[in-house]
């Protein structure tokens, strides 16, 4: 018999067995000052690609007033309990009717954090009867919620990323296997994938609506408040937005909070009220919270001038880096990623060249987020950028590349940059 805790000593996962070395600097970094574009790393200041404070919104003197007042008003205890006992307010239930309404759905139900409730809700969506159909490349939440319906005895059944001819014929899988047993099947894709910035290919799965029965569901947590016409999503993107049948977003991104909310036909979100245990047996999400997400709606919705501003740094961004010879795959939203070649050693080499010479601040992403072999350095704009931003940025980039191909970052080790 083993010691769970000698197991997990002697045991280093697939980022972990980089702790040594990273922690404190690749991962786990701690900026410092304002959020913005901005920001300081041991001292110094650096352009700051790494956050998901889209529109601008979380320094936003409206927002920052908004925040301070509920603050002082309610505190950070009210309201106590789980919304189902003694955590409902009328802001809560103002803020679901506010956001239905902008996603243009019967209903909406708030979450007070929105791993957890992506996962509580595949698990009040399916039985172990039911079969789930979703992309290779969700998100970690959906791939524990998957995890948790499998665990009941539930099947499920993936196709290559936006592959719809390969969805096709797993949905086919699932047909005969709820057919057999009674179920029905949840598709799961995204409306804008976090790491890679494409969009979840939602006109092909709609198309095998007219073929296949299902439901379908989508997390699109990057794509609110930066995608469609409004800033309502992907699905309004795509105009489709009758046609996703479950709506899901967080306010961590564009509205830059915690929490958030699932939209979708009203007798469903009632049902998710009375049986996602993640709500039903945690705490409400807090006054501040709520009243803050009350006020960044109000100008996601009424200012359009943040989105149009991060789509303006966006593409300068984007544009600029593909001008300049990059990679950045197949990105049609604000996330840009910039793909190299190259050993995980030589990846973060360039994470170092760009922070110790040249202070700019973006994220690395390796293996097993993205195949071996792929390095991806991914960069946020936001709607607090600047053009000046963008261009030093590029040119910090065209530096890189030049010593990229002269070989100046191949190294058989990681450089050790941890932080003690």
């Amino acid at each position: 018999m083993l010691d769970i805790f000698d197991r997990l000593k002697g045991m280093e996962g697939p980022l972990e067995q980089y702790r040594r070395k990273a922690e404190g600097y690749f991962m786990f970094p701690e900026l410092e000052g304002e959020i913005g574009p901005r920001m300081k790393f041991h001292g110094r200041e650096y352009i700051t690609w790494s956050l998901n404070n889209y529109l601008g919104l979380a320094n936003h003197p409206e927002v920052r007033k908004a925040d301070a007042d509920a603050a002082a008003q309610w505190g950070m205890a009210y309201p106590m309990g789980a919304r189902m006992m003694s955590g409902q307010t009328k802001y809560h239930r103002e803020l679901e009717q506010r956001l239905a309404a902008f996603e243009k759905k019967e209903s909406a139900y708030l979450l007070n954090y929105g791993y957890q409730g992506m996962v509580s809700i595949i698990d009040s969506l399916c039985t172990r009867n039911d079969v789930i159909v979703y992309d290779s490349e969700s998100h970690a939440c959906i791939m524990d919620g998957i995890f948790l319906h499998k665990a009941k005895g539930g099947k499920s059944f993936v196709f290559p990323h936006n592959d719809m001819e390969r969805a096709d014929k797993m949905l086919k899988f699932a047909t005969k296997h709820a057919e057999e047993n009674n179920g029905g099947i949840l598709v799961i894709t995204e409306g804008v994938f976090g790491m890679s910035g494409d969009l979840g290919y939602l006109p092909g799965i709609v198309d095998l609506k007219n073929k296949y029965n299902f439901r379908l569901m989508i997390d699109d947590a990057h794509g609110f408040g930066t995608m469609g016409e409004s800033g309502a999503g992907a699905s309004e993107h795509f105009g489709l937005m009758d046609e996703v049948d479950i709506y899901f977003a967080t306010f961590a991104k564009s509205m830059a909070g915690i929490g958030a909310f699932v939209a979708s036909d009203k007798p469903i979100v009632d049902s998710l009220k009375y049986n996602m245990r993640s709500q039903i047996f945690a705490k409400s999400l807090p006054m501040p919270m709520v009243i803050g997400a009350l006020k960044r709606l109000d100008i996601l919705q009424n200012q359009p001038e943040h989105k149009e501003n991060l789509w303006k740094i966006a593409k300068a961004l984007q544009e600029g880096l593909v001008a300049g010879g990059f990679n950045i795959g197949n990105t049609q939203s604000p996330v840009t990623p910039v793909y190299f070649s190259g050993s995980v050693p030589e990846g973060t080499n360039i994470v170092i060249d760009l922070r110790e010479n040249h202070n700019v601040f973006c994220s690395i992403v390796v293996y097993p987020v993205v195949p071996k072999g792929v390095l991806m350095l991914r960069l946020i704009p936001t709607a607090s950028h600047t053009l000046q931003d963008v261009n030093e940025t590029i040119e910090v980039f065209k530096k890189i590349k030049v010593n990229l191909e002269a070989g100046k970052y191949i190294s058989d080790e990681m450089r050790s940059m941890a932080q003690q």
